[in-house]
């Protein structure tokens, strides 16, 4: 088995490590038997050459052996999905998280879609203490909420926070070399590939347009039934509404990257400016407002990454009909009691 000294000299000679070591090295990361120092090394090395899918499918492997699960039965796992993305991009209001929330609300009681659609929102704190965990929380959602909880969560109002935090404890290993190099590692990642509740479906928004089509074989290769990777021309691991986006899509035969302009499908055009949110307050009344119907820019962006949703959980056969499907939802009110549920259950006993 590799060590972490072995796999450290492997990588400073510019060698990129197989899958089975990769994993192997993760694994020792994971367990606590790499110090601070190594690990910050390993990071550093695998940025500095790039990661390669091989590298990110072993590590990938390890994260989701470590991982704390939320129960589920068969019967919820139907159509689950997550929303979960990779950070570093221009700073928004929560768009993935409102998503998550409209796109559980339009497969409720009354909605256009025949199929569930229950979204596993997997998520974080941010550097600007503004991630979706911060905003779940200042929304009223109980984020440290017991995987049973959740499960509950997922049964009866299609939608459930996992803080990231709670169910990977052995990345509190990596947590002081993360912070310390201050720049994206391979776990920011590993991350949103090590969906606790088992999501095999995905619409997952990456950094840099040179991750997607990394990140989307790396979802095939891990088993993946549907899986939209998106960044836009922006900058944004959204779908966007001011520009283009590049989606890999991925099945378990292949990955293919197309360019997706949401324009074309009559959603008005947006700036950056009309996305930014300054306070985690603003962002949570932000998101409120969109659920409760607001129209405007926060609104279209919500809609169609909801769709999006929708789209990759199998409920819609058109990303057209799956945004139908969510604007109704929130004009009807349904997204609203959406979120209303998920704070109530979040806080009561499993």
């Amino acid at each position: 088995m590799l060590s972490i000294h072995d796999a450290l000299v492997q990588l400073s000679e510019g060698r990129s490590l197989t899958e089975a070591e990769a994993e192997a090295t993760f694994n020792g990361v994971l367990s606590g038997d790499a110090d601070e120092a190594q690990i910050g090394a390993l990071l550093g090395l695998l940025a500095l050459k790039s990661v390669t899918v091989d590298e990110l499918v072993g590590a990938a492997h390890a994260m989701r052996r470590a991982v704390l699960r939320v129960p589920l039965p068969v019967a919820l796992r139907e159509g689950l999905v997550d929303t979960c993305g990779t950070g570093g991009a221009p700073k928004t209001f929560n768009i993935s998280t409102a998503a998550a929330i409209a796109a559980a609300a339009a497969a409720g009681a009354g909605g256009r879609l025949e199929r569930p659609v229950r979204v596993a929102k997997h998520g974080s704190k941010s550097r600007t203490g503004r991630g979706s965990s911060e905003v779940m929380k200042q929304l009223g959602v109980n984020i440290d909420a017991s995987p049973a909880q959740q499960a509950r969560c997922l049964g009866e109002c299609g939608v459930c926070f996992s803080f990231a935090i709670n169910h990977h404890p052995a990345m509190r290993h990596a947590a002081g070399p993360r912070k310390s190099i201050g720049f994206p590692s391979i776990f920011n990642l590993l991350g949103p590939l090590t969906n606790p509740a088992g999501a095999d479906r995905q619409l997952m928004g990456v950094y840099a347009e040179d991750k997607l089509e990394l990140v989307g074989e790396a979802l095939r290769r891990l088993g993946a039934h549907k899986a939209w990777v998106v960044h836009a021309r922006d900058g944004l691991d959204e779908l966007s509404t001011t520009a283009p986006t590049l989606v890999a899509e991925v099945t378990p035969e292949a990955v293919k990257v197309v360019e997706l302009d949401v324009a074309k499908m009559g959603v008005p055009r947006a700036s950056l400016d009309d996305l930014r949110e300054t306070t985690l307050e603003g962002a949570a009344d932000r998101i409120r407002s969109v659920l409760a119907g607001e129209a405007g820019p926060a609104r279209d962006i919500v809609a169609i990454n909801a769709a999006g949703a929708v789209l990759v959980a199998g409920a819609a056969p058109t990303l057209k009909e799956a945004l139908d499907a969510v604007n109704a939802a929130l004009d009807s009110g349904r997204a609203s009691k959406t979120l209303e549920t998920l704070t109530r259950l979040s806080h009561e006993p499993a």
